[in-house]
């Protein structure tokens, strides 16, 4: 196996994890998911392995997902999570590499030292944290090095980052609890209530992507759930309105934060922000239709970054790349 010959960057995400490895670029990207074997205790799959079995209730195993919300909920299970991904990543090449992780800018104390228990429970690394806005918007292509600023919508799996940023600092922001999960929920509930379909999660993980706020190429997409009254499998079109419908509640609250977090910026950022446009990165900037709505929104240019899912990860990257001196590139944690 290879070894890890330096520091690493990890993108430890609601949804799912990243991990960056300087030399070697990114070599893991899997959902943030654990199973558990609940008779012993034994971990039975980490990653895709893990996330294949959820919702299919296997007897005696129970499927985890050790974050909420952007932070850890289960502080166990994702030490053992992080320590199975870096053992898939390989093993460090040297005793006391750096590890820059990336944490929601709402993130408390609290929730940024478990971040940093988590990764330091198995793995000899000197953590450092750093705000996801920052490192989104180094790898949305803003050169933070040369002071400029910019504005980024970060749509992740539990939280939705907002924030203004210049020269490596978060100047404004808001972390908003609503992201790609509510949306699926949302889904979820609109094909319960309106079709009598029930759906899984990556069901309407699914629909999202495909439909999202346009409706998609042909105004509906199939979907495989159960029917709600017989309790029996059964395939149905999905309108693109209804998923749209069930979308908007969330995304009018993520274009309402935009413009809280705008009307805040100095004036001295206004041309920055202007010029570069809010620039959307997560999994969820792939959402169909969202930079148009939250240019209506805002009434401000949005764009979509390049590979919006590896912003965050590949900015941490470059911090690390850029800033070699210890404290630089994050906050020790």
């Amino acid at each position: 196996m290879m070894r890890i010959r330096g520091n690493v960057a990890i993108d430890l995400g609601t949804v799912n994890t990243l991990i960056w490895v300087a030399g070697r670029g990114v070599v893991l990207d899997e959902p943030s998911t654990i199973a558990i074997n609940s008779a012993d205790g034994a971990i039975v799959a980490i990653g895709s392995a893990a996330e294949s079995l959820a919702e299919k209730e296997p007897r005696d195993i129970n499927v985890i997902h050790p974050l909420r919300d952007g932070v850890i909920a289960d502080l166990e299970a994702t030490a053992e999570m992080l320590h199975g991904f870096l053992r898939k990543a390989g093993s460090p090449g040297r005793l006391r590499a750096r590890a820059l992780v990336c944490v929601p800018s709402g993130a408390t104390w609290v929730e940024r030292r478990s971040v940093a228990a988590a990764l330091e429970a198995r793995r000899r690394y000197a953590v450092e944290l750093i705000d996801e806005p920052v490192a989104a918007a180094a790898g949305a292509g803003l050169d933070l090095s040369a002071g400029e600023g910019g504005f980024i919508v970060d749509v992740g799996g539990g939280t939705t980052e907002v924030a203004a940023v210049a020269g490596w600092r978060v100047v404004r922001a808001e972390s908003l609890r609503m992201a790609g999960n509510a949306m699926d929920e949302a889904i979820v509930n609109a094909a319960r209530s309106g079709l009598g379909l029930i759906l899984s999660q990556r069901a309407a993980r699914q629909l999202k992507v495909e439909l999202g706020l346009t409706g998609g190429p042909d105004g509906w997409a199939e979907a495989v759930g159960l029917d709600a009254a017989r309790r029996t499998p059964r395939i149905e079109k999905v309108p693109g309105d209804l998923v749209a419908t069930a979308l908007e509640p969330v995304v009018a609250a993520i274009g309402r934060t935009v413009q809280d977090v705008l009307s805040d910026i100095p004036a001295g950022l206004a041309e920055d922000v202007v010029r570069g446009k809010v620039r959307l990165t997560g999994g969820g900037a792939l959402l169909p239709g969202l930079a148009s709505r939250i240019e209506e929104l805002a009434e401000i240019g949005a764009i979509v970054a390049e590979d919006p899912l590896r912003c965050v990860v590949r900015g941490a990257a470059l911090m690390l790349d850029t800033h070699r001196s210890a404290g630089l590139a994050g906050v020790p944690a």
